[in-house]
C-alpha cells in the first residue's frame, strides 16, 4: 500500500516560536493576514502581541473573533465576510481546535463558496483555499498539522468531518508557552484527545510506517507527562512534551485516520454540547475494550510505548493492560460519564439510534480494527452512560 503523506510546508517548533510569526508571514509572501480567534483570546496578551509583530513587519492585519466552541455552520458566515472584506491573503488560526478548524473552513468557503455540508466526507477536498497559518494554544487537537476540519451543521446537528488538502495549513507555529495557562479540565480533555489520535492512528486499518512513527513517539511523550501536567500546569517540561506530542499525533492521524472513538464522539458533541476531547475520553476505554481482540499486537505496542508494561510482556497481557490504563486515566483525570456530566438518561437514550447512524455515516468506524454495526455502536453508547 502506498501512503499519501501531506504536511504543513513550514513548522516552527519550540519555546518562543510565536515571536517569529512576522518573519514567517514574510517568508510566505503574505501582506494582509486575518487573525481568526475567539472572544476569550482577545482577553489574553497573545492577540495584541501578534498584531504588534505583524504591523512591525509592515503587514495589514485584522481580527475576526467570532469563533465558537465546536464551530457550527451558522458561525461561519460572518467569518467569510471578514475574510473577503479584509481581502485577506492568509488566515491565522489562533486558539484551540475550534479556532483552527474555523480558520480552515473560512479559507475554503472564501475561495469556493457554497455551504460546509457540500464539502463533508466522503468528499475529498483538494480545491483552492486561502492559506492558513495555525497557532495552537491547547495541546490536543493536532489540527495545526491535519487535513481535516470539523464543523457542526446547525440545521441537522450533525458534526461533519471535512477532509482533504484544502484544509491543510501551509504553516504551523508550535510554542508550548501558549499552553501554560490552560486550566486542569481543558488540559485533561485535550491531552486525552491527543492520546486518542495517537492510538487510533496506530491501530487504524489505514496505518502506515510513516504515521506509526509519529503515533508511537506521541505516546512515549504522553505516557509520563499527562498526569503530571494535569496536577501541575506550570510544569514546563510536561507542557512542552504534551505540545509536541499533540502535533505528532495530529500528523499521525492526518496521514492515517481516526477510527471508532472519533466516529462516536462527534455525535455526542453535536447533540449534547460535550467538548470534543471530553467526548473522546468518555468513550475511549469502552471502545478500546470492544476493539482490542481484533488487533492485540498493535494495542500491545501502544501499552509498551506508554510505559505501562515492559517490552517483554506478552501481547495479550499488554493489550489488556492498556484497557485497564485507560480506565485508570479517566479516574485520575476525573473524566465524567455522560450521566455525571448532566445529560438526562431519557434524552441520551432517545438520541442513541441517530448517534449510531451518524457515527457510521462519518466513515471513521470503518477504519477500526473491529468494524462495528449499528447495534454494537448503540450498545457502547448504552454502556458508557453511567
Amino acid at each position: 500500500m502506498i501512503a499519501n503523506i501531506a504536511l504543513p510546508r513550514i513548522m516552527k517548533v519550540g519555546r518562543g516560536a510565536v515571536n517569529q510569526v512576522g518573519t514567517l508571514l514574510e517568508e510566505l509572501g503574505a501582506t494582509r493576514p486575518l487573525i481568526v480567534t475567539d472572544s476569550f483570546m482577545l482577553t489574553t496578551p497573545s492577540v495584541d502581541s501578534i498584531m504588534h509583530m505583524l504591523r512591525q513587519s509592515g503587514l495589514e492585519v485584522a481580527v475576526f473573533s467570532g469563533v465558537v466552541p465546536d464551530p457550527t455552520t451558522a458561525s461561519l458566515s460572518e467569518g467569510v465576510a471578514a475574510v473577503q472584506d479584509h481581502q485577506a491573503d492568509i488566515i491565522i488560526g489562533l486558539g484551540g481546535g475550534s479556532a483552527i478548524d474555523t480558520a480552515k473552513a473560512l479559507g475554503l468557503l472564501s475561495r469556493q463558496g457554497g455551504q460546509m455540508r457540500d464539502f463533508k466526507a466522503p468528499r475529498v477536498n483538494n480545491g483552492p483555499s486561502v492559506r492558513v497559518v495555525a497557532i495552537p494554544t491547547t495541546a490536543g487537537s493536532g489540527s495545526e498539522a491535519t487535513q481535516f476540519s470539523i464543523i457542526s451543521d446547525t440545521e441537522t446537528h450533525e458534526k461533519m468531518l471535512c477532509a482533504g488538502i484544502s484544509f491543510l495549513p501551509v504553516a504551523a507555529v508550535i510554542d508550548y508557552e501558549l499552553t501554560l495557562s490552560m486550566p486542569p479540565r481543558l488540559t485533561a480533555d485535550t491531552g486525552i484527545d491527543a492520546l486518542t489520535h495517537a492510538i487510533e492512528a496506530y491501530v487504524s486499518r489505514k496505518a502506515n510506517s510513516f504515521s506509526d512513527a509519529f503515533a508511537l513517539s506521541a505516546m512515549r511523550a504522553i505516557g509520563p507527562s499527562l498526569r503530571l501536567v494535569y496536577a501541575d500546569g506550570s510544569n514546563a517540561n510536561a507542557r512542552e512534551a504534551m505540545m509536541l506530542a499533540s502535533t505528532q499525533a495530529g500528523i499521525a492521524f492526518s496521514n492515517s485516520s481516526v477510527a471508532l472513538v472519533h466516529g462516536m464522539s462527534r455525535p455526542i458533541g453535536a447533540h449534547f454540547h460535550v467538548a470534543h476531547g471530553l467526548a473522546n475520553a468518555m468513550l475511549f476505554p469502552s471502545v478500546t475494550e470492544f476493539s482490542v481482540s481484533a488487533a492485540a499486537p498493535r494495542y500491545a505496542d501502544c501499552a509498551r510505548a506508554l510505559g505501562i508494561v515492559s517490552s517483554s510482556s506478552s501481547d495479550q497481557y499488554a493489550a489488556e493492560s492498556l484497557v485497564a490504563e485507560l480506565h485508570a486515566l479517566n479516574r485520575d483525570l476525573e473524566v465524567p460519564t455522560p450521566e455525571a456530566f448532566g445529560i438526562d438518561r431519557a434524552a441520551w437514550e432517545e438520541k442513541i439510534p441517530l448517534m449510531a447512524e451518524q457515527a457510521l455515516a462519518s466513515g471513521s468506524p470503518g477504519n477500526n480494527p473491529l468494524v462495528p454495526d449499528a447495534e454494537q455502536i448503540q450498545g457502547i453508547y448504552q454502556e458508557i452512560y453511567a
